[in-house]
């Protein structure tokens, strides 16, 4: 298994193999990633023994004029059962998922299809695209992913990596660059049409000195801080609830981009439903923070149905120029006429990884604060929309991981 003059698979354009599954011929299979000219590749292999491995005259999958594909993954979801699936699961009640790394954007794309078993070759459901405008684990800072099947309890979990905000002077001075982000398990949801991510239950061993937040409202304009956890390494869970959604402002059919839109409409913007959200390593004056926030609107081709977007605000992040502050931003598959919009952020340090509608929407920030270095720093709730909002939920400080 490996490129040569024989199959033309130039050697830089091979890797990242996948975890392997075997086949109902009882041979192993698995995918590399490559590409052909601009046509991403999932190159198939397969082995009776799993150690002389066969290249299949056809790619598992392959998609043009997107460039070289790092890091495939290929993995069965179940469509009945919020529990993870051995890498080899096959049958109607499965589902399977492409995961693919493109190099040519640094950013990830999924989808969801059927898995042909007889002919070897996978088919993304209608209107499931490795593109801008296709789903993606994480909306930030985060790539080059991979899961692995765990047994013991039967849940499928996602390992990603996490890039830089820092310049590479920076980094030089830090003495280290990137890291991996928490783990989370990942399962379908219940639409079959994306999937669902969520911090792995073992984080919550971490959990300390509990802050309930009861149930309040927070009127237009208003900043609550939360007081009595660690503001720099903490897990906050709280849902907002919203009892009038008619003010809400209408969506321009021209707003499809969702983090154009989020760098738009910034918390400077002042909506009618939004922005409304957390505010993370917020410095005693106020002039370095992160948010993470939602904004609701009205559609504007039906009353009744409304657009919930989530963003990710670093453009205040940080005093220090050289760092990126790029804000990002995911629509969320949420009905808030129905439903509490949830966000849950895990602060630590220099990260804040953020997961809206319960896990449908995931976005991870990297920042670098100048003014909260030595652990000055706040957490606030805030809702700088014109209506009000409820808000409730807990907050927890963080201790600090054994590692063995």
């Amino acid at each position: 298994m490996a490129p040569t003059q024989a199959n033309q698979i130039n050697a830089s354009s091979f890797r990242d193999p996948t975890t392997a599954w075997l086949g109902p011929d009882k041979r192993w299979r698995l995918i590399i990633g490559s590409k052909r000219s601009q046509r991403g590749l999932a190159i198939l292999y397969r082995s009776k023994d799993f150690m002389h491995w066969t290249k299949a005259k056809h790619p598992l999958y392959s998609t043009p004029k997107n460039g070289m594909w790092e890091c495939p993954d290929f993995f069965p979801v179940s469509k009945t059962k919020l529990l993870g699936l051995d890498t080899s699961a096959i049958g109607p009640d499965v589902k399977h998922v492409l995961k693919v790394s493109l190099d040519n954007t640094r950013k990830e794309y999924y989808t969801i299809g059927t898995y042909n078993v007889s002919k070897d070759i996978y088919i993304p459901d209608d209107g499931s695209i490795e593109s801008d405008s296709g789903l993606r684990y994480d909306y930030g800072k985060f790539y080059a992913s991979k899961t692995f099947f765990d047994s013991a309890k039967n849940r499928r979990i996602l390992w990603g990596w996490i890039n830089e905000s820092s310049s590479v002077s920076g980094d030089i001075k830090k003495g280290w660059s990137g890291l991996q982000a928490i783990p989370r398990t990942i399962v379908l949801d219940k639409s079959g049409k994306q999937l669902v991510q969520w911090p792995v239950v073992e984080l919550e061993k971490l959990r300390t000195n509990e802050v309930k937040l009861p149930s309040t409202l927070l009127k237009g304009g208003s900043l609550h801080e939360v007081i009595g956890v660690t503001a720099a390494q903490a897990d906050v869970d709280v849902a907002f609830e919203i009892s009038d959604l008619k003010k809400a402002e209408v969506m321009d059919p021209s707003w499809t981009n969702a983090q154009l839109l989020c760098s738009k409409k910034g918390t400077s913007v002042k909506g009618a439903l939004g922005p409304f959200g957390l505010l993370a390593f917020v410095s005693k004056d106020l002039k370095e923070k992160t948010a993470i926030f939602y904004r609701i609107f009205k559609s504007h081709n039906n009353n009744n149905k409304y657009v919930v977007l989530m963003c990710s605000e670093q453009s205040r992040s940080s005093l220090n120029p050289d760092n990126d502050m790029t804000t990002y931003g995911v629509f969320v598959n949420v009905d808030p006429l129905h439903e509490k919009l949830s966000l849950r952020s895990l602060i630590d340090h220099s990260i804040v990884e953020s997961f809206g509608g319960k896990g449908k929407a995931c976005i991870t920030a990297r920042v670098y604060p100048t003014m909260t270095v030595d652990g000055d720093t706040h957490l606030y709730a805030f809702n700088y929309g014109s209506e009000s909002v409820k808000i409730a939920g807990s907050a927890w400080s963080m201790k600090t991981a054994q590692i063995n």
